[in-house]
């Protein structure tokens, strides 16, 4: 795309929450990649966290946007959430689905469809307020800083989660692969990282302005989460993709990686 990567500044001043959710979040019913993608992420998810699946005490969510589908699977299985964006109008999206606002955004399909995944579509009402009771904070986050939720200070978490997020914000490889390690310093040795990547997408579009992203190759992921000191322990690659991307890319990659115990 034209004029170099969009950094934060740009992010800070022209990422519009309401456009990014009404282009990849606004369902009427009908089939469409979005809703695919979404559908895709969340039965991923619920297969990661449902019963039998990672647990603990703490996970963090690094690059949440403006959205709350990505921690449905997990707020039963966590007892303290934290979620995290770069800019102030993500967050501020946020806080007003966690205390209810008027004029939040209405994420009640992509609920009933966790709910129906866990073989319960009728508690999905539960399910919200499960959420909004373990969301414990929302924080800014960097991923290029070695303390990410910087200036915050958190204890190291069993669980980080990042979907749809480390792409858009690196503007190269060895970009993507130092925030990698970044995030690596927020979990506990043995502590899982969750991800999904969309791969090779150099930009996409929230309303009338496209944002720039890193184009990554599966086998560059793949390399870049086992050097940040990881295990793979489970990698599936959908040829899933949106709609109103640049549609060059190569589907998604849903990982999860267990960080090898320190020295």
């Amino acid at each position: 795309m034209k004029g170099g990567f969009t950094g934060g500044d740009e992010y800070q001043k022209h990422f519009l929450p309401r456009d990014y959710l009404a282009t990849y979040y606004s369902f009427d019913g009908s089939p469409s990649p979005e809703a695919e993608m979404l559908k895709f992420n969340l039965e991923c998810l619920h297969k990661t966290f449902g019963p039998g699946g990672l647990q603990g005490d703490t996970l963090i969510d690094i690059g949440s946007g403006p959205t709350i589908y990505q921690v449905l699977a997990a707020c039963d299985s966590f007892q303290d959430i934290t979620l995290s964006d770069f800019t102030d109008r993500n967050r501020e999206e946020l806080e007003k689905w966690l205390k209810k606002e008027p004029g939040a955004y209405d994420w009640t399909p992509a609920v009933k469809f966790a709910c129906e995944l866990e073989g319960n579509s009728g508690r999905w009402e539960e399910k919200e307020e499960k959420l909004r009771a373990v969301v414990k904070r929302v924080l800014k986050c960097d991923v290029h800083l070695g303390n990410p939720l910087a200036p915050a200070v958190l204890p190291p978490a069993d669980c980080v989660l990042t979907l749809l997020a480390m792409e858009c914000a690196c503007c190269s490889l060895d970009a993507y692969r130092a925030a990698l390690c970044n995030l690596a310093s927020l979990l506990k040795p043995g502590g899982h990282l969750v991800t999904t990547v969309t791969l090779r997408l150099s930009s996409y579009m929230v309303g009338k302005r496209e944002f720039s992203c890193v184009a990554l190759e599966k086998e560059e992921v793949e390399q870049a989460v086992l050097d940040a000191g990881f295990d793979i322990e489970q990698l599936l690659h959908s040829p899933q993709s949106y709609s109103v991307t640049n549609a060059a890319n190569n589907g998604v990659c849903f990982i999860v990686a267990r960080k090898k115990p320190g020295p």
